[in-house]
């Protein structure tokens, strides 16, 4: 059985810039939004250690702040989208539906509002109603890369390993240098026993991000099942260095083989 493989969690979708703003920040969990007016109070919080009492407070200020924009704005999509994010944040997963509903009687052809929106029915386990909303921001969305990166996701996390490798095909095929999804179509080709392929995919990962830790974990992961042990070493080493918490038992199993 094929092991010891990581994959991005979601990713929520991003006109702006692809390094803006990250929310929900475990330790394979990346979401980007758009540029917003709380970006470097949320940004405080990746940065910087904070008690779970302090944050808490912080984000109920930010959300009261967000709560009155909305009141003196209600036709403003921004508003609403920043609401329904900060929501998610605060794990208020109905409230940010509700407010992501609203973006999109608004505008019914945001590709933003559908992709975040998939993105909390995903934290929920909705897996059917996450890919409902993703093939509709495939329908809007300029770029479909990131749609499609997270119907790959969806597909993985129901099994169906085939689908997902096509779905981040498409994705790379519409933004060749997302690595997210290159990362991903790795994990997918692992688990389907292509090996040869998976590694070609978690090298152009690393390649598009050299500092991207779970790159280099699957790019160790693919090196081990080509039985190429010691590119499989170093890449944990620089999985390591990066702060990436590599699977002692796979860390062992390539030791055992080197």
């Amino acid at each position: 059985m094929v092991k010891f493989i990581q994959r991005e969690i979601y990713n929520t979708g991003c006109t702006h810039c692809a390094q803006s703003l990250r929310i929900n920040c475990l330790p394979v969990l990346s979401n980007v939004v758009t540029e917003c007016d709380f970006e470097q109070k949320i940004n405080d919080h990746k940065d910087f250690p904070m008690s779970d009492k302090k944050l808490n407070e912080d984000l109920s200020k930010v959300i009261a702040e967000m709560e009155q924009k909305c009141t003196e704005h209600p036709d403003s999509i921004m508003a609403h989208h920043h609401l329904a994010l900060v929501y998610r944040k605060a794990g208020r997963h109905n409230d940010a539906i509700r407010e992501l509903k609203r973006c999109l009687e608004i505008d019914e052809q945001s590709a933003e509002a559908y992709i975040n929106l998939g993105g909390v029915y995903f934290e929920l386990g909705k897996l059917d109603e996450a890919l409902q909303a993703n093939k509709m921001a495939l329908l809007h969305a300029p770029n479909p890369a990131q749609a499609h990166t997270n119907i790959g996701l969806i597909m993985q996390q129901k099994g169906e390993q085939a689908k997902a490798i096509d779905a981040y095909t498409k994705a790379t095929h519409h933004d060749p240098k997302l690595a997210f999804a290159w990362v991903n179509l790795a994990s997918a080709q692992i688990i389907e026993g292509n090996f040869a392929e998976a590694l070609i995919a978690a090298k152009k990962a690393v390649e598009l991000e050299p500092n991207f830790p779970m790159g280099h974990n699957n790019l160790a992961v693919a090196y081990f099942y080509t039985k190429d042990f010691q590119g499989a070493k170093n890449s944990i080493a620089e999985a390591t260095r990066l702060g990436y918490p590599v699977d002692p038992n796979f860390i062992k199993a390539v030791n055992e083989e080197a």
